[in-house]
């Protein structure tokens, strides 16, 4: 990661550099920017005020905090206050816990501390969420009151009480003055995210209509659902009647979720029927379809799909109007007239009830969807909201990698110890400010693949602040007499570099500049500091982030090729858990929204490694997705269907759970296509189904999954297999032998 540039006239380099600099203030700030600027000033002006008045002994932990929680969304600046309070009340009470206990063992102290922090590095990525900010904050608050109470470890309740006052003090002074002046709401953030994802889905949805690739819409809906859920955990913080609607947005997008699996479902079956046409001519069998040959499709399929194009453009109350006849139309596709049609293709028959069954789900989801946004917009204008039961997902929404976050704590727990070893075997009075800051630089960065350019980058911005933070605390502050000259002394500094940390262009810059900054003002008795006591702390200071990188670098840098790899052997392992064990709807849903979540983290790692890894199949992202939702339904039907129609599918499915071990275990013939096995496995059991519920029938409500699943699987596993043989006669090779059940 690399910081773009920032610079100030007080900072130019030699004259052949002067050219740059006006090219990043010529565009001047923008409005938002500057008042953001000013309402970050405004609230630590008063949280520092609101710390003296009471008589706190670090006012400048008011100040830094009010920065800290600062976000352009009154919302979000109100929930991560919330965290930050929570974290720091934890973190505080597990110092006063820790501290007295081990005072007279420095060592058992440090490893104390050490594993608290790392203990809570972990289930802060174990989170994932804005929540995480808790858990965060919980293991370098202990660090940071611990350490420097080492010396005074009766004095540590009275310093965690204090340091918990001052951070609620600029905790309550950033939320009054976002929450009052001119608050800027979550919703346009968060509805226009809301829109672009339905959108993204409505132009997929018709560029399958339309017979269309849609490659540019299926890559967008993921990473708009994963970014969507993260900034909605900040709804119910929010200052608009938004905060209303926060049930309806997180029902809107497990919504838009569950459309995804039934979107990519509807595209494969569309291809399928048309490599079956194909195959009844002998030209085609690839399966992959065309844009001319959608020409192929039955007539009633395409009458089916016109029909779609305008219903999706039409509000809800209008859809949902409209929907019966849809439903009619969807209906004839496998009607009466269409068995007797197809009674000698009974493969064409499974194909149309494979698209039936997940056209009807999509129009459903689509119309709920609908209906739901309709809601919102209620809500919005303050009408009561219909109150809707919470889903009963089982298992996390987003991925979670325990190895990495155990790997992230061990190297934090490496990092405070070698510091707490250097303090303890030296003496050196900055040995704790060297700690501290190894904490705070191993939590801040551990969810990056490579946290090493971070901390550098951060490194060298807090570098050159220190000339700034000398500058406040050995010659402007002395002369400070009261609030009107700290304002007066702060504003030109504090203001102009807020308003580059409100530009996102030079955030990453802007940022630790300020906050290097800020942290001199908080970490020093600005009443007693002198030059030497400066220079010693930021000695430790800069130790403790150097130790940091220097340690990340060692345990816990990985590529992006890695990580990908990583993510794409999890999903393998929970498609052999879906294929050997039953799951329920609320944790087949949850590993819909999982899945979603690993594509939009695979995506960036993969453009990062060149747009290809080894060992990670990208022709098509939603592959795993199809196969998962596929597992999921066949796994809900099995128990209800005839017995003989489930004798192929136990070993059909452990087949398929042995196929996912071997690509787990590295196997190079198994990643890019499952064995030919699986294919005569499938076939049987497609076979079987045909001859247990003939095509002079309508098939009964539980074997219409079943079938949707079985031809789903075999489209994915075996998109270029010939069109097969149905049915299959118990004298045909793959046949299966009812005698062995395994």
């Amino acid at each position: 990661m690399k910081f773009p540039a920032l610079s100030f006239p007080s900072l130019r380099r030699p004259s052949m550099r002067l050219p740059k600099l006006p090219a990043v203030l010529r565009p001047g700030f923008t409005g938002a920017e500057w008042l953001f600027s000013f309402k970050a000033f405004a609230a630590a002006m008063l949280a520092v005020f609101l710390a003296s008045w009471a008589g706190q002994p670090r006012p400048f932990w008011a100040l830094m905090t009010a920065y800290v929680v600062a976000n352009p969304m009154a919302g979000a600046v109100r929930s991560k206050g919330l965290f930050r309070f929570i974290g720091t009340l934890v973190g505080g009470a597990a110092a006063v816990i820790l501290v007295p206990r081990f005072a007279n063992a420095p060592e058992l102290l440090s490893l104390a501390l050490a594993l608290w922090v790392a203990g809570c590095l972990c289930l802060s990525l174990r989170d994932r969420t804005p929540r995480a900010y808790a858990f965060m904050l919980a293991g370098y608050t202990a660090a940071l009151i611990g350490f420097p109470s080492v010396d005074t470890p009766l004095a540590i309740f009275d310093t965690a009480v204090a340091r918990l006052e001052e951070i609620g003090l600029g905790v309550l002074a950033a939320t009054l003055v976002h929450s009052v002046v001119l608050p800027k709401s979550l919703s346009a953030s968060v509805l226009g995210l809301l829109d672009r994802t339905l959108g993204d889905t409505r132009a997929w949805l018709t560029d399958i209509a339309g017979r269309r690739d849609g490659g540019a819409d299926r890559r967008r809906v993921a990473a708009d659902i994963t970014q969507l859920r993260l900034l909605s955990i900040h709804i119910p913080f929010d200052t608009s009647h938004l905060r209303w609607t926060a049930d309806a947005v997180h029902a809107m997008q497990d919504g838009v979720a569950a459309l995804t699996p039934l979107l990519a479902g509807v595209e494969d079956r569309l291809q399928a029927l048309e490599a079956h046409a194909a195959g009844n001519d002998r030209n085609s069998g690839n399966g992959k379809g065309s844009d001319s040959a959608g020409d192929a499709l039955p007539d009633d399929v395409r009458a089916m799909l016109d029909a779609i194009g305008p219903w999706l453009a039409l509000p809800a109350a209008e859809a949902e109007a409209q929907s019966p006849v849809l439903r009619g139309q969807l209906a004839a596709l496998t009607g009466e007239a269409a068995r007797e049609r197809l009674a000698d293709d009974p493969l064409a028959r499974l194909l149309r009830v494979a698209l039936a069954e997940r056209l009807g789900a999509l129009l459903d989801g689509w119309l709920h969807c609908m209906q739901l946004r309709a809601d919102i917009d209620r809500g919005l204008a303050g009408e009561a909201m219909r109150s809707r039961p919470a889903p009963a997902l089982s298992g996390p929404k987003l991925h979670r990698d325990m190895g990495m976050a155990l790997w992230s704590g061990a190297a934090a727990l490496i990092a405070i110890l070698v510091c707490c070893a250097f303090w303890i075997l030296t003496g050196w009075p900055m040995g704790s400010a060297a700690a501290m800051m190894a904490a705070i630089f191993c939590c801040f960065f551990a969810a990056m693949d490579d946290p090493v350019p971070a901390i550098n980058g951060f490194l060298h911005w807090t570098l050159l602040s220190m000339p700034f933070g000398a500058l406040y605390v050995l010659v402007l502050l002395p002369l400070v007499q009261d609030m009107w000259t700290l304002m007066a002394v702060c504003a030109p500094m504090f203001l102009i570099v807020g308003a580059y940390v409100g530009r996102p262009s030079t955030f990453g810059a802007a940022l630790p500049f300020l906050f290097g900054v800020i942290g001199t003002l908080a970490m020093h008795d600005t009443a007693q500091a002198d030059l030497t006591s400066f220079l010693n702390s930021m000695s430790g200071q800069l130790a403790g982030v150097f130790v940091a990188a220097r340690v990340t670098r060692l345990m816990r840098s990985v590529g992006a090729d890695w990580s990908a790899r990583r993510i794409q052997r999890t999903t393998w392992r929970e498609l052999d858990e879906l294929a050997r064990l039953p799951r329920s709807a609320g944790r087949a849903q949850a590993y819909l929204l999982r899945m979603l979540d690993r594509i939009s983290l695979l995506a960036p790692r993969v453009a990062q490694s060149g747009g290809s890894v080894p060992g990670v199949p990208t022709d098509d992202a939603l592959h795993d997705l199809r196969v998962g939702a596929d597992l999921v339904a066949l796994q809900g039907v099995r128990g209800r269907l005839a017995s003989e129609a489930t004798l192929p599918l136990q070993p059909l499915l452990v087949a398929i759970g042995d196929w996912q071990r071997a690509r787990i275990a590295g196997r190079p013939d198994m990643i890019a296509s499952p064995p030919a096995a699986l294919l005569e496995r499938l076939d049987t059991a497609l076979a079987r189904l045909i001859e247990v519920y003939p095509a002079t029938r309508p098939l009964p409500p539980e074997v219409i999954p079943a079938a949707s699943a079985l031809m789903g699987l075999r489209r994915n596993l075996f998109p270029q297999a010939p069109v097969p043989r149905l049915p299959i006669r118990e004298t045909d090779p793959i046949a299966l032998d009812k005698e062995d059940p395994a």
